[in-house]
């Protein structure tokens, strides 16, 4: 009987314990991210803020740089033929129904015919940095997330732990609570790895864009060289 009460009581301890395990895992990562007052919530904000900023202005870019790279690979042996026959008015055509910085460019190019080839090299040039203008453009911003989001996290984690210290001092107690100020840390240090987060994925966002930019900026000087050569020997 004795035995058999021994066990019960294990039993219902074992429950006991198990119920408090539950009850601690019952934390979804949610709580501890939003669960550092006001400011803490405030900042975590401003971090998924710059999080969702960091995401459009790379899958906008992304795409516009993709359109940008797209072009007929026979468009210049085309502008070569109709420079041949001395159809400008083609030429002109042709471009103008191309949508790409490099037929900008050669349409440019085109409309300057006649003059100093030095004046047709400036034009082009003058053309394509407004086309690289546009290819860059909100870029940059992507920059100042992979550095900003970082320090937003710092900034979280160093005014949780002054909080966590502040309330501690206020307690007047001898006894720290070693539960208390753990949790106030782990909370703190969530705005940390959630800048991180954000600062990793604008950094290797922008390098990306960049990559590629120069990929475009790349196969718009090898076609402007290609045009500028047409004009000293177009035959």
């Amino acid at each position: 009987m004795s035995l058999l009460l021994q066990v019960d009581t294990l039993s219902q301890a074992a429950t006991q314990v198990a119920g408090e395990v539950a009850t601690k895992k019952e934390l979804t990562l949610m709580d501890i991210i939003f669960s550092g007052g006001l400011v803490g919530q405030v900042i975590m904000v401003s971090i998924f803020i710059m999080l969702f900023f960091a995401i459009y202005l790379y899958i906008e870019r992304l795409m516009a740089i993709k359109a940008a790279s797209k072009m007929d690979q026979t468009f210049m042996t085309q502008i070569k033929m109709h420079l041949q026959q001395g159809k400008l008015d083609n030429a002109k055509v042709l471009c103008a129904s191309t949508n790409s910085p490099v037929a900008r460019l050669i349409e440019k190019g085109i409309s300057r015919i006649g003059k100093p080839l030095e004046d047709i090299n400036i034009a082009i040039e003058n053309a394509g940095k407004l086309e690289v203008y546009k290819l860059e453009k909100n870029v940059s911003m992507l920059a100042t997330i992979s550095g900003a989001g970082p320090m937003t996290g710092f900034l979280g984690t160093v005014v949780g732990m002054v909080m966590a210290f502040h309330e501690m001092a206020a307690s007047g107690s001898n006894k720290i609570e070693m539960s208390v100020l753990a949790e106030g840390i782990y909370t703190a240090m969530m705005t940390t790895v959630v800048g991180l987060i954000v600062g990793i994925i604008a950094y290797v966002g922008y390098n990306h864009l960049v990559s590629i930019t120069d990929k475009v900026v790349h196969m718009m000087e090898v076609n402007v060289v290609d045009f500028l050569d047409l004009l000293n020997d177009p035959i």
